[in-house]
């Protein structure tokens, strides 16, 4: 069933968000105002090694206060593709350069509530060019034998959408066995 739209205001607005309100119908008749969360698109980066492993951020989120393993990843700026955003992002954050990104899987994951996206590239390269020049986003940085990524997960060591998203991808496609 199609819910009908009416019309939106914005309620707040900033560079990384705005929550809008959007007058909608449900198909039963009701009426009413609906909070949508906009945000920009997020690109993320799962990078492998000829030893099948992920490289991984140890980082801190304060939000949520949790401190956890996450993929490369950041918002795609205008103008940009989100493989660019996606390659960019892994060199920031790691100071690996990534080969070629392609594809692996998008997700909206909470489209109840906001219009985000999550595009997944995937990199089976990488070549070291130096320290990370973004240095507010993580304490470590390592390649995750891909064997050890169900563990971290079950253990709530990897608890990041759009991590788990790849790297979930990355085990249903076998990548760690062999």
């Amino acid at each position: 069933m199609r819910w009908k739209t009416y019309g939106e205001r914005q309620v707040y607005t900033n560079p990384w968000l705005n929550l809008c309100l959007i007058d909608v119908e449900l198909p039963d008749g009701q009426r009413f105002d609906h909070h949508v969360v906009r945000l920009r698109h997020l690109a993320v980066a799962v990078v492998l090694n000829e030893h099948r492993e992920v490289l991984m951020m140890w980082r801190h989120r304060f939000i949520t206060d949790a401190w956890a393993w996450e993929l490369p990843m950041g918002l795609v700026e205008e103008g940009e593709t989100p493989a660019a955003t996606a390659a960019r992002e892994v060199e920031e954050e790691t100071g690996w350069r990534p080969g070629p990104m392609r594809p692996l899987i998008y997700a909206e994951p909470a489209n109840g509530i906001t219009d985000a996206q999550h595009h997944v590239f995937r990199a089976d390269t990488a070549t070291h060019i130096g320290p990370p020049t973004e240095l507010n986003e993580s304490d470590r940085i390592e390649w995750i034998p891909v064997d050890r990524i169900r563990g971290m997960i079950d253990r709530r060591e990897i608890i990041s959408g759009g991590s788990l998203v790849g790297l979930l991808y990355l085990l249903v496609e076998g990548v760690g066995r062999g």
